[in-house]
């Protein structure tokens, strides 16, 4: 795939009123989520969830792309297509998760780093074969006495530049994710200074790779309070300072930023959003979304693994993807809420 089709790939994921499904949990979270709800984890009912929300009517004006789990990408759907064939037949992208996950770092035990480099040049050859277009890999950088460190911001930058720059020579369209985690107690002053030496480190090294900025996207972290904090910044806030942040470090030949959710609920990261959008119309990137629980969470408790409740579920998520493409645009209120009732 040429460096033209990359970048169209990834204009295509950021596309106007459009955002990022990420329903690439892995089978362990998948089964904590469902049990939490009664419903019975197995490989047909993951793939029966991921199937629901990709083809609930309307789902495609509203979702670019869906970001996969390695066991979903080999599964087959109901109709016995493979898995990306159906998303492309309903005109939704299929992407991939290509990271093992983050593990402690040595002499760092407080900290991670994300593994899943090794054999990475094979397995990008293996799923755009299975018919991937772009991958996600996510990094973790944890707030607290002390952290992070530069080592851990350095040893994570090198990893997103190495998978993203392997993305790229074999051809899919890399989705770099630095979380800065809502979790402690921190200000948002604090994560404001731990998401300013991220990105601008995550950049340079992408940069030192190679990485084409016009065929990739940003996935990442908002600015914002720790879930502990004993005073959270509100909505305005965490608008202007996540902005404040990108304007200073994301390079403007990236085409989009799809925010992930991070803990937030729905209603939050949506007015996040909103807001965004609202402030800065004219910004170089596409603001959009690339949201997981935030827009599975209402569904997924409709659901609640039983047929008969397919298609309510599937209207609460297509009401909450309609809601993020509002803000996409700034044009989201808190009353558009109440229509869901």
């Amino acid at each position: 795939m040429s460096a033209d089709d990359l970048k169209e790939i990834a204009q295509q994921m950021v596309a106007p009123g459009k955002g990022v499904l990420a329903a690439d949990e892995s089978t362990g979270t998948a089964t904590k989520r469902f049990d939490a709800i009664g419903i019975e984890s197995t490989d047909t009912s993951r793939r029966d969830w991921r199937e629901l929300l990709v083809t609930a009517p309307g789902a495609a004006d509203y979702i670019s792309g869906v970001i996969l789990y390695d066991e979903t990408i080999r599964q087959e759907a109901s109709d016995g297509s493979p898995f990306p064939q159906m998303l492309e037949k309903v005109g939704i992208l299929p992407g991939i998760k290509v990271d093992t996950g983050a593990k402690p770092l040595a002499f760092a035990s407080e900290e991670k780093v994300t593994e899943g480099l090794d054999g990475l040049r094979e397995r990008v050859a293996e799923y755009v074969d299975l018919g991937a277009k772009f991958a996600k890999w996510r990094a973790v950088i944890t707030i607290g006495e002390g952290i992070p460190s530069r080592l851990c911001i350095n040893a994570n930058a090198h990893a997103l530049a190495r998978y993203a720059a392997l993305c790229q020579e074999g051809g899919l369209v890399p989705i770099v994710e630095p979380e800065v985690l809502i979790d402690g107690e921190h200000t948002i002053d604090r994560c404001y200074e731990v998401t300013d030496i991220t990105l601008r480190t995550v950049f340079d090294t992408l940069h030192e790779h190679r990485v084409d900025f016009e065929g990739m996207i940003l996935k990442p972290s908002m600015v914002i309070s720790a879930k502990g904090a004993s005073d959270r910044a509100g909505i305005e806030e965490v608008a202007e300072k996540t902005l404040r942040v990108l304007y200073r470090n994301v390079p403007a030949a990236v085409p989009g930023v799809a925010f992930l959710s991070g803990g937030q609920s729905a209603e939050e990261a949506t007015a996040h959003l909103d807001a965004m959008n609202k402030m800065a119309p004219d910004a170089p990137w596409q603001l959009s979304f690339s949201y997981a629980r935030a827009l599975q969470g209402a569904p997924m408790e409709i659901w609640k693994g039983e047929a008969a409740n397919k298609e309510a579920a599937q209207k609460a998520f297509t009401f909450r993807a309609g809601l993020c493409s509002a803000a996409r645009n700034g044009e989201y209120s808190p009353e558009m809420e109440k229509e869901a009732a």
